[in-house]
C-alpha cells in the first residue's frame, strides 16, 4: 500500500484511487481525501459506477459533459503507443480544460516535462483526441525556432496529414496554411518575435478568436512581450503551454539572467496557472526513459594562484607582465585602460586568454580519448562566437596531431562552429546523422533548445551559465536515449561550475514591471568596452570530482559516485539481505529481472557503475556482489576458469558429452556473462554444438535444472 500511495501522492500516474490486495482482502487509498480504508473483503470492491461518481465529484465535471468527451477517446495507435506519464499528462490537460469549461474560467493548462520526455507527442495527442471528439475547429502550434517548427510539423502531419500545414506567406500573398485545421508557425513568421515586430502576419491572416486551440511550445524561452498577442487575440481559445524547465528553480545569484528567469517563470504561472502535470529529468532517468548522466567537474587555476578562477576572477595585478592587446585590432593596451577586476563570467567575453582555451581543450580531448576515443558526438557551449571559433580550431589541431601519431585517417569535418552567425542550423542534420563527420559542435546559444540529437554523448560547459532555465535546456541536449548507437548515458564536462544549478528550487511570484517616472526616458547606454586579448598565463585544470545525477527528494541532483554506490548497495541489500539470497535470486531469470528492476534508475544503476568503474570484464553479479556484500569480484574469464577447476570432480562424474557441454557453456559465460547462458541461441553456437549441445544435457535429465545447478556453481566458484 505504501508503494501504491507513493504513486498517488507524487501524481506520476494522475490517479485518484489506489488499491493493495493480498488476494483475499483489499485496502483503498483515496488521494482526494487522503484517507486509507480498513482491510475489506474483495466482494466489497467499489463498482465502476461508484468509482466514476467519486471521480466526477473530485474533478468537478461529469464524463457525460461535452467538454469531457476527449477524455473518452482512445489513442489512435492503441494504448501501447504512449508511456505512462504521457497518458497522465494528456489526461491532466483534458481534465483541466473540461473543468474550466464548466466553471467559465479561462481554458489554460501548463505542462512541465523534461527534455526528451516527448512534449510534442503529448501536444499532438491532445489535439488529436480533441479533434476525434469533434471539438477542434482550428489549432495553432507556435514555437520560436525553425528546428522546433520542423519537428512539430512532422509529428502533426503524421497524425493530421495535409490538415496540418506550415504558416508562411506565399508568393501570391496568401497564407500557406489557410485551408488547414492545424497551423504550425514560429513567432518570427507571425511577426511577434521581438518588441519591434509589427505582428503584420498575425493580424492580416488571423482575426480575433480565429483559433479554438493554441499550443505554445518551449514557453520557458519566450519573453512575455509582443508575442503574447497570439494569446490575447484568442481569449476564448484553449491555451496549452509546454516547458522543459522545472517549476521550482533556485535563485541563489541575483544576476540579470536569473532575475529574468524568475520573471518568466512567474509570468507562465500567472497566465497558465500551476502545471497540471510535471515530469522532471530525475524521474525520467529513474524510469529508464532518459539517459543516465555522469558529471565531471573541474577547477581552473591561473599561474600560481591557489584560488580557482570562478572565485578569484582576474585582477589588474594578475595582468602585470602579460602581453595585452585589443582583441580586434591587435593594438597594444596600456594598464590604465584595464579594469581593476574581471569577473569569471567575463573571461572569453571581455578578456580573451588563448592559453586557457588550449588548456581546457587539451584536458577535454584527453577525457574523450579515455572514454572511447575522440570521435564522439559532443556539444560545447562557449561564451561568444570568437570563443567558439577558437575552441573548434584547437580541437581540430589536437585531433590532427592524434591522427598522425596513431596512423589514423582524419574524419572531417571534426570540430565545427555551430552558431547563428554561420547558419549553424544547416549543420544540425550532420551532427545528428553523420557517423563519420561533424563530431564536435562548438556553439553559444543556437543548440540550447529545440534540437533533437539523440546521439550526443557529451555536453561541455566552457562558458559561465547564470540562467537556470538555459542550463536545463543545455543539459537536455544529452538526455535522449539512442538505442542504435547503444547510448544509455551521457557525460557532462563542467569547467565553469554550471552544474551548481542542478536541483535548484524556487518559485517566483509575478511582479509587474516598474514604470519609469514621467519625463525620464531610459538611461543612455555606456560606450562599448574594448575586448582585450591577454597572453602569458599558465592555466592549470584540476579534477573536482565525478558525480551521477539521480533522484534526491524527488528532484534531479548530482551525488558523488561513492554516494551513488551507497544508495545502490542500500537498495540491493534491502531486496536481498545476504550474499546467498542474492545468489539464489540471480540464477533465476524472473527473480533477477525483478531484482534489477527495483534498483535505482530502472535497473541501469549496476550497468552504469560497471561502466564508470571500468569493470566491463566483470559480470553484473560481481559488480553488485562487491557493492552490496563486499564480494571480491572476479572477471568473467576468472569465474569460468574457477568453475572448471573447483568443480572438476563434479564434472568428471557426469557423462563425457554433458561435461564438455557445460564447460563450453562456461566458456560462453566468460565472453558475454549471465544473459548468454539463458539465451536459446547459446545452444546454436559452434562450441556448444560440437561439445554435445542440448541433447547432451537431456541425457542427464531436465536441461533447465542442470543449467540452474551449473550457474549456482559458477557463481559460488
Amino acid at each position: 500500500m505504501e508503494q501504491a500511495k507513493a504513486y498517488g501522492a507524487c501524481k506520476r500516474l494522475n490517479v485518484k484511487f489506489v488499491y493493495s490486495s493480498n488476494g483475499h482482502l483489499f485496502v483503498e487509498y483515496d488521494f482526494i481525501t487522503g484517507q486509507t480504508s480498513k482491510p475489506r473483503p474483495l466482494n466489497e470492491f467499489p463498482s465502476p459506477a461508484d468509482l466514476r461518481q467519486r471521480y466526477e465529484t473530485a474533478v468537478g465535471f461529469s464524463l457525460n459533459d461535452p467538454a469531457a468527451q476527449p477524455l473518452l477517446v482512445r489513442y489512435p495507435g492503441g494504448e501501447a503507443t504512449r508511456r505512462y506519464y504521457q497518458d497522465a499528462a494528456i489526461r491532466a490537460v483534458l481534465e483541466k480544460i473540461a473543468r474550466c469549461q464548466n466553471t467559465g474560467a479561462p481554458k489554460r493548462a501548463l505542462l512541465s516535462l523534461a527534455t526528451g520526455a516527448g512534449k510534442t507527442f503529448i501536444a499532438v495527442n491532445v489535439l488529436k483526441r480533441i479533434a476525434d471528439a469533434g471539438q477542434l475547429k482550428r489549432a495553432l502550434f507556435v514555437c520560436d525556432r525553425d528546428e522546433l517548427r520542423l519537428q512539430g510539423l512532422g509529428a502533426l502531419q503524421n497524425v493530421f496529414g495535409a490538415d496540418a500545414a506550415e504558416v508562411y506567406r506565399k508568393a501570391d500573398d496568401t497564407n500557406n496554411a489557410k485551408n488547414a485545421r492545424v497551423h504550425v508557425a514560429t513567432y518570427q513568421t507571425l511577426g511577434v518575435d521581438t518588441e519591434e515586430g509589427d505582428a503584420n502576419f498575425l493580424t492580416t491572416f488571423y482575426s480575433v478568436n480565429y483559433f479554438s486551440h493554441i499550443v505554445i511550445d518551449e514557453c520557458h524561452r519566450s519573453a512575455w512581450g509582443k508575442w503574447s498577442q497570439v494569446l490575447t487575440r484568442n481569449p476564448a481559445a484553449v491555451q496549452i503551454g509546454l516547458t522543459a524547465t522545472p517549476r521550482k528553480l533556485e535563485m541563489t545569484e541575483k544576476t540579470k539572467e536569473s532575475l529574468a528567469d524568475a520573471q518568466l517563470t512567474a509570468d507562465n504561472l500567472r497566465h497558465f496557472g500551476e502545471p497540471v502535470y510535471e515530469y522532471d529529468m530525475s524521474q525520467g532517468i529513474e524510469d529508464g526513459y532518459l539517459a543516465a548522466c555522469e558529471i565531471h567537474r573541474f577547477d581552473l587555476f591561473h599561474d600560481n594562484k591557489q584560488i580557482n578562477e570562478r572565485e578569484s576572477g582576474i585582477t589588474r595585478g594578475d595582468l602585470t607582465g602579460k602581453d595585452i592587446t585589443d582583441a580586434i585590432t591587435g593594438e597594444t593596451i596600456g594598464q590604465d585602460e584595464l579594469r581593476d577586476r574581471y569577473g569569471a563570467p567575463e573571461i572569453e567575453d571581455k578578456i580573451l586568454i588563448p592559453e586557457r582555451v588550449a588548456a581546457m581543450c587539451g584536458d577535454l580531448f584527453g577525457h574523450l580519448l579515455d572514454t572511447g576515443g575522440p570521435e564522439q558526438k559532443t556539444i560545447i557551449f562557449c561564451t561568444r562566437d570568437r570563443h567558439a571559433d577558437e575552441v573548434a580550431s584547437a580541437l581540430n589541431n589536437l585531433y590532427a596531431d592524434w591522427c598522425i601519431k596513431n596512423g589514423k585517417q582524419r574524419l572531417e569535418p571534426y570540430a565545427f562552429k555551430c552558431t547563428a552567425s554561420v547558419g549553424g542550423t544547416d549543420y544540425i542534420a550532420d551532427l545528428r546523422g553523420g557517423s563519420r563527420h561533424h563530431f564536435i559542435a562548438t556553439t553559444v546559444d543556437l543548440l540550447t533548445t529545440g534540437v533533437d540529437v539523440p546521439v550526443v554523448s557529451n555536453i561541455v560547459f566552457f562558458k559561465y551559465v547564470r540562467s537556470p532555465i538555459a542550463f536545463y535546456q543545455m543539459v537536455g541536449r544529452g538526455t535522449r536515449i539512442d538505442l542504435p548507437s547503444n547510448k544509455l548515458m551521457f557525460r557532462v564536462y563542467d569547467y565553469t561550475d554550471a552544474t551548481r544549478l542542478f536541483g535548484a528550487e524556487f518559485k517566483s511570484r509575478f511582479t509587474p514591471p516598474r514604470k519609469t517616472k514621467e519625463g525620464r526616458g531610459p538611461e543612455p547606454p555606456e560606450p562599448p568596452e574594448r575586448a582585450i586579448l591577454v597572453e602569458g598565463f599558465d592555466i592549470r585544470v584540476s579534477d573536482a570530482g565525478r558525480y551521477i545525477v539521480t533522484q534526491v527528494d524527488g528532484r534531479a541532483f548530482p551525488v558523488t559516485l561513492e554516494e551513488y554506490k551507497q544508495r545502490l548497495a542500500a537498495k540491493l541489500v534491502e531486496e536481498a539481505p545476504t550474499l546467498e539470497s542474492f545468489r539464489q535470486r540471480w540464477i533465476a531469470p524472473p527473480e533477477r529481472r525483478e531484482l534489477l528492476g527495483k534498483l535505482p534508475d530502472a535497473g541501469r544503476s549496476a550497468s552504469l557503475v560497471r561502466l564508470l568503474e571500468e569493470m566491463t570484464d566483470f559480470d553484473l553479479y560481481d559488480v553488485l556482489g562487491e557493492i552490496g556484500y563486499g564480494l571480491a569480484p572476479k572477471r568473467r574469464t576468472e569465474r569460468a576458469d574457477a568453475f572448471n577447476y573447483k568443480h572438476q570432480k563434479w564434472l568428471n562424474g557426469l557423462p563425457k558429452k554433458t561435461a564438455a557441454t557445460l564447460k563450453a557453456l562456461a566458456s560462453q559465460f566468460s565472453r558475454a556473462g549471465t544473459d548468454s547462458l539463458e539465451s536459446p541461441q547459446v545452444f546454436q553456437t559452434p562450441e556448444v554444438t560440437k561439445a554435445g549441445g542440448l541433447d547432451a544435457l537431456k541425457d542427464l535429465g531436465k536441461p533447465a535444472e542442470i543449467l540452474r545447478e551449473t550457474k549456482e556453481r559458477i557463481f559460488s566458484a
